[in-house]
């Protein structure tokens, strides 16, 4: 019994000594970590204080200061009004004794990366080609003339939607309809012969829809085939990309939740829509771990009109600029266009949504690889 009491003490140890380092993001407004670097050992962990007024904390290479490392760490940004006592935090564990890098990814009102905003844990010691001030050098010659040049986009107006009279035609049966539509979509016709329209889902293990922007007629399926590692599909509204689209706008969209697919995978789950207008369909991934999908760019479209300012273009780079967070106005949404039925063998519940204004029935198949 002493001995086990003895074995408990010893295996506490880690635990009792693990340090904590108390880093503080931008202190009195300045563009800096403080302090810049510290040397932590297995266990201990690092606190991110944020101050006023936008910032993150985000995993980058040596190489590559202030690049996004996609399997890092990343707070994305922590918003903090000027005045505030109540500062947020992030607590990062460390689990290995090699050099991590970090940086600040704002770049308003202009990159703070390049400014020299950045952090390391376990840099080597002065003098050797990759210390603390070999990689903070980097990150602020990473402010050449392209990289600083004034950003000239601005996000896009919300879109205006409006009601519309149409003719349809269907087997053999024609009707007159009136529907929601924006300025640029095609008619709303059935296609001749329905067509199935494949999207993968983190193809090629990128954080990315593979095509990312299709176009799909009336009665058309779309379906979502779920690579590794764990993705999801949600649909949102184009001024709220990572949002989805029930909470931007109060219209219930579909949502696959998320899939995992182990990487030996052979079988892939797939998640299917079928379309029931023409209007845009704007989605995009909800996995946030270790970084946001959504912030990274990782949106898809369907019938997104190209020749307008509400293009699939414009709108990942909303998703970028917002890095996975809902702005706080919300956008201008129609019907979403799209049907789906979700049925989950496990439990049998079914759940059907339809947000056609012309009742078009669609049906979505839902199939789950379950892996030992």
């Amino acid at each position: 019994m002493r001995i086990s009491a003895l074995g408990l003490a010893f295996a506490s140890l880690p635990a009792v000594f693990a340090a904590n380092y108390d880093v503080t993001v931008a202190p009195g407004g300045e563009l800096v970590f403080s302090p810049e670097y510290v040397q932590a050992a297995i266990g201990d962990t690092v606190t991110f204080t944020f101050n006023p007024k936008n910032h993150t904390v985000t995993q980058s290479t040596f190489d590559q200061p202030c690049k996004l490392n996609p399997e890092g760490f990343n707070t994305n940004f922590v918003p903090v009004d000027v005045g505030a006592t109540d500062l947020p935090y992030r607590v990062l564990t460390v689990n290995h004794t090699n050099p991590i890098w970090f940086y600040c990814q704002q770049q308003k009102p202009e990159p703070h990366c390049a400014k020299g905003m950045v952090f390391a844990i376990n840099p080597p010691p002065e003098g050797d080609p990759r210390s603390f001030s070999a990689f903070k050098a980097l990150a602020m010659s990473s402010a050449t003339p392209s990289s600083s040049a004034v950003d000239n986009w601005s996000t896009p107006p919300p879109q205006t939607w409006y009601t519309a009279t149409a003719t349809v035609s269907n087997a053999g049966s024609t009707w007159v309809t009136t529907y929601t539509s924006y300025e640029g979509t095609t008619q709303p016709t059935f296609a001749p012969q329905p067509v199935d329209h494949k999207i993968v889902v983190g193809v090629d293990g990128q954080l990315a829809f593979g095509p990312a922007n299709i176009s799909a007629a009336i009665g058309d399926t779309v379906t979502f085939e779920f690579h590794p590692k764990n993705h999801g599909v949600v649909q949102s509204s184009f001024s709220q990309p990572c949002q989805p689209l029930q909470e931007s706008t109060g219209v219930v969209g579909f949502n696959s939740g998320l899939m995992p697919v182990s990487a030996d995978a052979t079988e892939f789950p797939t998640f299917r829509i079928t379309i029931n207008d023409t209007a845009p369909i704007w989605g995009y991934c909800p996995q946030t771990q270790p970084m946001s999908h959504c912030g990274a760019g990782m949106v898809f479209s369907i019938n997104a009109v190209e020749s307008g300012p509400n293009n699939f273009a414009n709108f990942q780079e909303l998703a970028k600029r917002m890095n996975g967070s809902p702005t706080s106005s919300g956008g201008n949404s129609a019907p979403s266009g799209g049907s789906s039925d979700n049925t989950n063998d496990n439990n049998g519940a079914i759940s059907s949504l339809s947000h056609s204004s012309m009742s078009v029935v669609g049906l979505i198949s839902l199939t789950l690889v379950f892996f030992a």
